[in-house]
């Protein structure tokens, strides 16, 4: 982000990509998805960060062969739910849904989510004339002690449409791990809502600088709005409103670690805000948007990195020292 201090020919900061920063619709987010293999994505929990010990394995890295520090993110990742399966059709005014697929009986939870139909559902033979397929899953939360409605939301497939609908049919009704879409080396796309920080001013929101003692009117403000004529002022002027609980998505994501082995990076006392990893858990490089406990969808990389190795760092360290400071 640079200096907060705004300058002369640069007053503002904040991306005018995403606009009207508005709040998002619902704590888990939205997503794309592009073709690839087998199932695309996976949910998790964020817990926590850490840091790692790791031999540099990147081509033209000075520190090649070297023993680096990392920062790590932990995300839970308790098995999902297939609860049902969505079609749909290319048209000429683009994707549209031709029909669902769901199992008869929801359990306790879903149903906390959704109103089960009072109609048969729906079966295969039903829906004709679909391009495209998706797994309707729910989450488990209660698997990690966290809560007890589930998130209840589409991941895409990838490959040919008849291994896409041969694969959703083995899945539907049945629990799906993180080993069955994700693997160690892999980059991915965390989409996520980020932490909000409610209604906040230009300062804050755009970095704006805070004008002079001697300035009439407002310090916090932007120095000019809009000109006499024409009486409007542009979107483009930086003014108070929504910080935060926005939909990002961080690309190229390395995983460095997947295991069902929670005891390996659980520090003593636990995760500040999230207590201990009771379930599989993926660790990733770097930080990740959103705050504790909220849910983070991982996506296979849409562009990845090309220069990154296929095969992550070998792990030497992992720090599991307290997270919570030293008392006094």
């Amino acid at each position: 982000m640079g200096h907060k201090i705004g300058y002369r020919h640069r007053p503002r900061y904040g991306s005018l990509g995403y606009w009207p920063r508005k709040r998002a619709k619902r704590q888990y987010p939205r997503m794309n998805w592009k073709d690839g293999n087998g199932v695309l994505g996976f949910p998790g929990y964020k817990a926590g960060m850490t840091h790692v010990m790791v031999i540099d394995n990147r081509k033209n890295s000075l520190t090649k062969g070297k023993k680096i520090s990392m920062p790590v993110t932990i995300i839970e990742t308790p098995a999902v739910k297939v609860i049902g399966l969505r079609f749909y059709k290319k048209t000429f005014y683009g994707t549209k849904s031709v029909g669902n697929v769901m199992i008869k009986d929801l359990d306790k939870d879903a149903k906390r989510k959704l109103i089960q139909p009072k109609k048969e559902p729906k079966k295969f033979d039903d829906i004709k004339d679909y391009t495209d397929v998706r797994l309707i899953v729910q989450t488990q939360p209660r698997l990690i002690d966290l809560k007890k409605t589930p998130e209840v939301f589409e991941i895409g497939l990838g490959g040919d449409i008849n291994k896409r609908v041969e694969l959703a049919k083995n899945y539907l009704g049945k629990e799906m791990r993180i080993n069955d879409a994700l693997k160690e080396g892999m980059q991915v796309d965390a989409c996520a809502i980020t932490t909000g920080k409610g209604f906040q001013g230009s300062v804050k929101r755009h970095g704006i600088k805070v004008r002079s003692h001697k300035t009439f009117g407002h310090k916090r403000t932007a120095g000019t709005h809009a000109p006499h004529k024409p009486r409007t002022t542009s979107w483009r002027v930086p003014q108070y409103g929504q910080l935060g609980y926005h939909t990002r998505t961080e690309p190229n994501k390395l995983i460095l670690k997947i295991s069902d082995k929670p005891e390996e990076v659980n520090p003593k006392g636990g995760l500040i805000n999230y207590g201990l990893v009771k379930k599989d858990y993926v660790m990733l490089k770097g930080s990740l948007p959103g705050p504790k406990k909220r849910m983070i969808c991982l996506r296979q990389a849409l562009r990845p990195n090309k220069t990154v190795p296929k095969v992550p760092p070998q792990i030497n360290y992992i720090s599991l020292t307290s997270k919570q400071g030293v008392r006094l």
